[in-house]
């Protein structure tokens, strides 16, 4: 292996960075489920799990943000989790946090076909099979596959082209969002707001309903530290913007909750499809208004999907540059500076995604979730680990209350597995187990191979390496 005769670049400015994470955690997901979690926990009651939820994803962040601004480098989670915990739990970390990158490379991928059907209704022909009841036309497929084909060949190209689409696509969603809710707060009425909590679940249960959702919705914070080495930043800032994303996407959920229930009551939620377009075009009293929140609906695709694809190849990269993955993963291209076959693999993954038609939506976004979630908890372990072993690492952005801050992490990241498993109402379902069960079998022979071949000394030495640079 010839890996480290290279190098990424660090071009990302604080702007490129800030929108990388936010346009990450905004997705599309909003523009389909808000009319669903009113319903689920009313008005106040969706807003409440959001505020919850997101002070939860704020705390992990905490733990985030102290571990990239004292260790910068790429690939994140297996550089802390390294350092505190070894060899093999830093690869069950990272291959745990790449499924979860997978997943919503792969659910933009079905997800892109969907919304276009809202502007296109009938342009979904060639039937091709039929998995769980749904029938796979084949140019719905061709929408997603091109879509993949499209975003591997911005990150092929280099993290400016990525970093540039990133940015220029969330100010639009940005401007069409302060339309709405502007629009909102001026023509809405309270009186639609009602009911304030679903009574009928209980109001602590339609709470709950809404919260196990709010772990996907914020994925995306950290893709930062993934991106680390190529950040153009003082290290205590990157710790810093990190936060503000996470700040903010929590204001942006709970302000198109609140814009949604002034314009659209209980009958016009359930009549509608697609519930904040439907209060967009009720503010604005045309149809356009409607189309351009399904726009910006499929820019929060390409944010997601492309902030996803930086971080998933940067997570594959990192793990195969340390020898826990084949040698071929690790390779850069010589001009563009990005590691070129991990982008193609997350391409090809995406690309089939179609394939599985809209079922893939749901079982995505479960077994990528508990990958997301058992990366939370080693990363809040080595959080509170290094806090111990290693009080004088130096720490840029340096948390206060640093014990408690991780203690609560940890507690609340198994919390959140606990969601996944059997007996929750989010629990797993056999599919969804065999996907995640299928996906780490694959990791384990890909490292079991990787270890045999090049040997754990080699791992040690590139990642102490690693840690080294990241010190000075």
């Amino acid at each position: 292996m010839n890996s480290d005769t290279t190098h990424l670049s660090r071009v990302l400015a604080r702007k490129d960075v800030l929108a990388l994470a936010f346009g990450a955690m905004i997705g599309w997901g909003w523009i389909v489920m808000t009319g669903n979690w009113i319903q689920s926990a009313g008005s106040l009651g969706a807003i409440t799990a959001f505020l919850i939820g997101g002070a939860v994803i704020v705390l992990v962040g905490l733990t985030y943000a102290e571990l990239a601004s004292a260790m910068p480098q790429v690939g994140g989670e297996h550089v802390y989790s390294y350092r505190a915990m070894g060899h093999f739990p830093s690869f069950l970390c990272t291959w745990a946090i790449t499924l979860g990158y997978v997943s919503v490379v792969s659910f933009e991928a079905v997800a892109l076909p969907t919304v276009v059907e809202h502007l296109f209704p009938d342009y979904a022909v060639g039937q091709m099979w039929t998995i769980a009841g749904w029938d796979v036309k084949a140019t719905w497929v061709a929408v997603g596959v091109l879509g993949a084909l499209a975003m591997t060949w911005i990150n092929y190209l280099g993290v400016r082209t990525a970093a540039l689409v990133q940015k220029v696509v969330t100010l639009l969603i940005l401007a069409v969002g302060v339309m709405f809710i502007t629009g909102a707060l001026f023509e809405g009425s309270t009186t639609t707001m009602e009911p304030l909590f679903n009574v009928e679940d209980g109001v602590i249960g339609g709470i709950m309903t809404v919260i196990i959702m709010v772990p996907f919705m914020f994925v995306g914070f950290d893709v930062i530290p993934q991106a680390a080495e190529e950040i153009d930043l003082p290290f205590k800032e990157i710790g810093r913007v990190l936060m503000i994303s996470v700040v903010l996407a929590v204001f942006w959920y709970g302000l198109m909750i609140l814009g949604t229930a002034l314009m659209l009551d209980p009958s016009a939620l359930s009549e509608s499809s697609l519930a904040v377009p439907a209060a967009m075009q009720a503010v604005f009293q045309t149809p356009w208004a409607e189309n351009l929140m399904i726009l910006a609906g499929i820019a929060g695709i390409i944010t997601s999907w492309n902030a996803f694809f930086i971080g998933g190849s940067r997570a594959i990269y990192a793990l195969a540059h340390s020898g826990m993955l084949p040698a071929f993963l690790a390779k850069l291209h010589p001009e563009h500076r990005t590691p070129t076959n991990a982008v193609l693999v997350m391409g090809a993954l995406s690309a089939a995604a179609p394939l599985l038609g809209r079922p893939a939506l749901v079982w995505l976004v479960v077994a990528g979730g508990l990958g997301i979630v058992i990366a939370y908890l080693f990363v809040s372990l080595s959080f509170v680990l290094l806090r111990r072993r290693e009080p004088e690492l130096v720490r840029p952005f340096k948390v206060h209350r640093g014990k408690t801050v991780g203690a609560l992490s940890v507690i609340l990241s198994l919390a959140l597995i606990g969601l996944y498993l059997p007996g929750s109402p989010s629990a797993l379902s056999l599919f969804e187990w065999a996907l995640f069960a299928g996906w780490m079998l694959v990791g384990l022979a890909l490292y079991v191979w990787s270890r045999a071949r090049y040997g754990v000394d080699y791992s040690d030495r590139m990642m102490q390496r690693e840690l080294a640079s990241a010190s000075s």
